[in-house]
């Protein structure tokens, strides 16, 4: 992992076309400005962890669904 420090109005590139910038600190909260091409998806990592939540939730297990079935069947 790369630690920089950066003050309000300094920036960041990475490659030749991702630049973020430091627009504003305020009582610790920091307010990023990022300019990236169209075809770069910029996504805060905690909703990217809840999307694999819900898909992991949402997957169903077939054995576990077989013996529910089998279960119900047999009442």
């Amino acid at each position: 992992m790369l630690i920089l420090t950066r003050k309000v109005g300094q920036s960041i590139i990475i490659g030749e076309d991702i630049e973020i910038k430091v627009l504003e600190i305020i009582n610790g909260q920091i307010k990023l400005g990022i300019t990236a091409p169209k075809n770069i998806s910029i996504l805060r990592k905690e909703l990217l962890e809840i999307k694999n939540e819900n898909i992991k939730a949402a997957s169903v297990n077939k054995e576990v669904l077989s013996q529910l079935e089998n279960f119900i069947k047999k009442r």
